[in-house]
């Protein structure tokens, strides 16, 4: 287990509000191994960015419950004081929020963010942090990177500041780096760019990544393995090969079912039908039940009633659904999903 970098087991967050009690994660576990990438997919609201934020110790307020259990650094987070956590935010550990714009601060330039995110955590010259933020813009791409450092967050493009944010995260050499859908809002070459570079990062600094997205080109591009979340639960789990080509969960099916197929003699997509559960009042059964095509082959009405469990399927392959294996398999054969033998 020396390799593991995070180990996050049975993570629950709930927020209190007037109108009930918000669901937001509902007991997810998983772990990141050193040098690779697990990528967290699925819908909006679905408890991808929460469950992040809660490892980052970035979940406060009286109306905030979290609870489980998140080793990292041979430390257990949750509950920890929030200014040790803040101690290894930054240094250890590591976000790339989704809108650059909003993380960085509009008044200060670049290089002065840059600058404090080196000596808030170490003890360096001015001349010394200067030169090291130079020398992390120009790793991420930014040319005139001297110059840059002068400017500020709005006189930079959608890229530009992306890559800032990924030079803010990478700088004091994080073990763990979690990116809240780092290349939304970017057009398709910027997008690749950014991915590389992610890459080649990881591979310098062996940076364990936890990717957030809703783009599953992304993750078959990036991951190594796969949490599939919906409804504040994890419904799948496994290898990104295996997510692909032997999918066991109705909702992952929906989703790769919902991306455009080159081979496809129709451009037609077959959307997920209906809307994402509300947090607050979750169905009793499978959360993901009303919306599911194929809760009539499991008897009893079992899918409406009774939680499935997160069940192992193989040794790295787990998923939550009433339906057998067997059952699954004869679905996915029928609708071409994956590769069924």
């Amino acid at each position: 287990m020396s390799d593991v970098v995070l180990s996050v087991r049975d993570l629950s967050v709930e927020f209190a509000t007037e109108d009930g009690v918000v669901h937001a994660v509902d007991k997810v576990s998983y772990s990141v191994k050193r040098g690779e990438t697990l990528a967290i997919v699925g819908e909006s609201g679905s408890g991808k960015s929460v469950s992040s934020l809660a490892v980052m110790g970035l979940i406060r307020g009286n109306n905030a419950k979290v609870t489980g259990e998140v080793h990292f650094a041979g430390q257990e987070l949750v509950g920890l004081d929030p200014e040790e956590v803040r101690k290894l935010r930054g240094l250890q550990m590591a976000m790339i929020f989704q809108d650059p714009l909003s993380a960085l601060h509009p008044f200060y330039t670049i290089g002065q963010q840059l600058v404090e995110a080196v000596q808030v955590h170490e003890k360096v010259s001015d001349d010394e942090a200067n030169a090291r933020v130079e020398t992390m813009l120009d790793r991420v791409g930014i040319a005139s990177a001297k110059q840059r450092m002068d400017e500020y967050p709005h006189q930079l493009s959608g890229g530009m500041r992306q890559r800032v944010m990924i030079a803010m995260a990478l700088i004091n050499s994080p073990d763990l780096l979690i990116a809240d859908e780092p290349t939304t809002a970017l057009d398709v070459t910027v997008q690749a760019q950014i991915l590389e570079l992610l890459r080649d990062l990881q591979k310098e600094f062996g940076t364990a990544i936890v990717l957030i997205t809703h783009d599953l080109g992304v993750v078959a591009d990036m991951a190594d393995d796969v949490m599939v979340m919906y409804g504040g639960q994890a419904v799948e789990q496994s290898p990104v090969r295996e997510l692909f080509y032997q999918p066991q969960m109705p909702y992952t099916w929906g989703l790769l079912s919902s991306i455009p197929q080159m081979h496809a003699s129709s451009l037609k997509l077959d959307p997920i039908p209906g809307t994402p559960p509300s947090l607050i009042n979750l169905p009793k059964g499978c959360v993901f039940a009303p919306r599911c095509t194929y809760k009539d082959k499991v008897a009893d009405g079992l899918c409406l009633s009774e939680r499935p469990n997160l069940l192992a399927v193989t040794d790295t392959h787990a998923a939550r659904c009433h339906m057998s294996v067997e059952q699954r398999a004869d679905v996915r054969r029928e609708r071409n999903i994956g590769k069924v033998n």
